[in-house]
């Protein structure tokens, strides 16, 4: 073995004396001898040898506190996916146990996250599915893709961007909801430094500028406050830790809740660690009578865990030099806990199977449950984004239950959290003794009680669903309606269906219209046109995402029903205003398709229609066909060019995706205004997921200009994506 090989192992080998535990050093050897033979002669994308990746992800895992077999993993991770290695050799040579490690983590390598919600969504449910078999598949996973994140600087700016958006929105929230507290930030921070480095590096030289005089004053304090504490509870052992906030957490409350630097109370944190639950509530009794405590701001994270079984005592104090700080209270196992996450579950015991480790998993298949009876499969997308987020309130039944759900959530979301039952029963909600509508949205400390009904017949309204936040309460709304309403499902699914097919021109008599719905009921995957129906009036399926390939088959349809004759098309005089040539035709009418609203310069081509002369498409719209050659009609597509006679200007919407941040949309107007661009039109909205999505009708005078326009709104801080879409 090489020598640089053998540092590499005495240093994964060091690592593991220091975390102390029993291993098996053996396994550990071979394995990292088979990962350095199998990758021997690849490159990572910085250059160095391919080795050195599954290395550092094996100490991350040992950091992690974790087993040999995971260890093992993660020096195998990648073999079965980059090198000849069957997941056969590797249960010839490792067991079964390691095998199945290694092939879980690289069935989730292999998903390709695609900017789809739909193809990843199904990616999520492969992930979760993996996570349920054994946690420590995602555990790797999560190992794997921060050593990524560490060393992302090396790959083209825009995989960076995508890279770390799917870090925050899918990887950290797990993190999260594993409890994993020192892979969840790091992977939030690098993930922010690369969407948004201008916020990233503010944050960072605000953090070294304060952190010299504040490390002296918390320096003081914590002396006082050891002092105290020996002094009334001597015997007692305690710990004391400093905590600084993580950039993303600074961020979130910066950049997403508008608040200066100053108003971040928790930036700096003292921690006290002790033995028992009673000697921390002790200590939260000195620290009120030492320092002056902010009202609103004491957490009971130990009576009420988190959904992540974090526990601590949170209060926040004001110093006698006016400093404010927050003072975290917690045993040396609920530390553990809050270090480790599930993780601890290796690092501090001898075995895994118990009870508290299922019921940790428990949302893994609660989420699964979910989707399966939505049917839907970007639910699970949002479940991730809205059931896993960091943010959480409390609010408590009459009888004293706790119920923990997502910021933002109504009292629709409180009563499906207590039992389905009572959802389906409820006629109205009291809060703190005063009835509120059931669009209220809860806020930590309430005490709700949900009015019900024993009416048989009663049930949710439909209303509810856009009224729910939680995936749990829009399904178990879905599953109501779905198996007690068939009926009525049908007529609405009927009614919503008729509807979208007038707005979409969709027009035939009522023979074709059944045979024509039983055909999509098939296609998309129904016994008959009633299931169908059925399935549109409860919400299983959206209109809104089926419509374009009901519209491409209806197009279809209506193509094949009648032979093309040139003498169809009505002899009109050419409009000189649309500027626009085709070949072999003249004096036709010649009309801008509404489905990709083509611009000068765009690539263009002609459909001659029935009646209504040529319709004009861009060559790449989802309506023409990518090889003409195997259209229904060939014969009907036709060659176009746009006519250099003058230059108009054209109106364009552009959907532009941003950070929900104070002055954005200024930011987009001025940088409009100052192209001396026409603005027609602009709508703004928040995102859940704390981004906004800004809406702006403009005058382009060309596609040129047009990419001019989209680059320079790009360029500003905070944008993420912006598109040109057609309305």
């Amino acid at each position: 073995m090489k020598p640089e090989y053998e540092n590499d192992l005495k240093s994964l080998f060091d690592l593991m004396q220091e975390q102390g535990g029993k291993y098996d050093n053996e396994l550990v050897k071979k394995a990292f001898a088979t990962c350095v033979e199998k990758h021997k002669g690849q490159k990572r994308w910085t250059n160095e040898e391919y080795y050195i990746h599954p290395v550092n992800v094996a100490k991350i895992i040992v950091t992690l506190g974790m087993d040999s077999p995971s260890i093992a993993a993660a020096l195998l991770h990648d073999v079965i996916e980059d090198t000849d290695t069957t997941f056969e050799d590797i249960k010839k040579a490792f067991g079964e146990e390691v095998a199945l490690l290694v092939d879980g983590v690289t069935k989730i390598g292999q998903i390709s996250f695609s900017s789809k919600e739909q193809q990843q969504a199904e990616s999520l449910r492969k992930m979760l599915i993996a996570m349920g078999k054994d946690i420590r598949v995602i555990i790797i996973k999560l190992a794997d893709r921060l050593h990524n994140m560490r060393t992302i600087d090396a790959i083209p700016e825009q995989k960076q961007r995508d890279k770390s958006l799917e870090t925050l929105e899918i990887y950290a929230p797990i993190a999260h909801r594993l409890g994993i507290r020192p892979v969840k930030e790091e992977l939030e921070d690098l993930a922010i430094k690369h969407l948004d480095s201008v916020a990233y590096n503010e944050i960072s030289e605000l953090l070294k500028q304060k952190s010299h005089d504040r490390e002296a004053v918390l320096s003081d304090i914590r002396q006082r406050i050891e002092q105290r504490l020996k002094e009334d509870m001597p015997g007692v052992e305690l710990v004391f830790q400093s905590r600084v906030k993580s950039v993303y957490g600074i961020y979130r409350k910066m950049y997403l809740q508008s608040r200066e630097f100053d108003e971040i109370y928790d930036v700096y944190a003292i921690r006290v660690i002790t033995d028992t639950v009673a000697d921390c509530y002790n200590i939260l009794g000195i620290m009120h009578d030492m320092f002056r405590p902010i009202p609103n701001r004491f957490k009971d994270y130990i009576s009420t865990p988190k959904p992540n079984m974090y526990q601590s005592l949170h209060t926040t104090v004001i110093s006698r030099d006016g400093v404010p700080f927050e003072i975290q209270i917690r045993t040396f196992d609920m530390h553990h806990t809050a270090e480790f996450g599930i993780a601890a579950h290796w690092k501090y015991k001898e075995g895994v199977s118990d009870k508290s480790m299922d019921a940790r998993l428990e949302w893994i298949r609660q989420i699964l449950e979910e989707q399966d009876s939505s049917g839907d499969a970007s639910e699970l997308f949002r479940s991730i984004k809205v059931d896993l987020s960091e943010e959480d309130v409390f609010a408590v039944t009459p009888k004293g239950d706790v119920i923990n759900l997502p910021v933002g959530s109504t009292v629709v979301d409180f009563a499906f959290a207590i039992h389905s039952a009572v959802g389906v029963k409820m006629v109205g909600a009291k809060v703190n003794g005063k009835i509120v509508p059931i669009n209220h949205v809860i806020n930590t400390g309430e005490v709700i009680d949900i009015l019900t009904t024993n009416q048989r017949d009663h049930g949710p309204s439909r209303d509810w669903m856009n009224i729910a936040v939680t995936n749990q309460a829009k399904a178990k709304i879905r599953s109501w309606f779905k198996k007690e309403k068939r009926a009525e499902n049908i007529e609405e699914g009927k009614d919503l269906l008729d509807k979208d097919f007038k707005r979409n021109g969709i027009s035939l008599d009522e023979e074709d219209y059944e045979e024509f719905v039983e055909k999509m009921a098939n296609k998309f995957h129904f016994g008959n046109a009633e299931e169908f129906y059925a399935a549109i009036g409860y919400g299983g399926i959206l209109l809104s995402k089926i419509m374009p390939r009901v519209r491409e088959d209806y197009n279809k349809r209506i193509s094949a029903a009648k032979p093309i004759e040139i003498s169809d098309i009505a002899p009109k005089t050419h409009k000189s205003s649309e500027n626009v040539s085709v070949e072999g035709i003249d004096n036709c009418l010649i009309k801008l398709s509404k489905c990709c609203a083509p611009l000068p310069g765009d690539d263009i081509i002609g459909f001659i229609t029935r009646g209504h002369g040529v319709s004009i498409h861009k060559r790449d719209c989802n309506n023409v066909p990518a090889d003409l050659s195997k259209a229904s009609e060939p014969d009907r597509w036709i060659s176009a060019h746009w006519n250099n006679v003058k230059n108009d200007n054209f109106i364009s919407t552009l959907h532009i995706t941003a950070l929900d941040k104070e002055g954005i949309l200024g930011e987009v107007i001025n940088a409009v205004y100052n192209m001396r661009v026409a603005t027609h039109s602009v709508d703004a909205r928040q995102t859940k997921d704390g981004n906004c999505v800004i809406i702006i009708t403009i005058s382009a005078e060309s596609v040129e200009h047009l990419k001019s326009i989209i680059a320079r709104i790009s360029k500003i801080s905070g944008v993420y994506n912006v598109e040109r879409i057609n309305r």
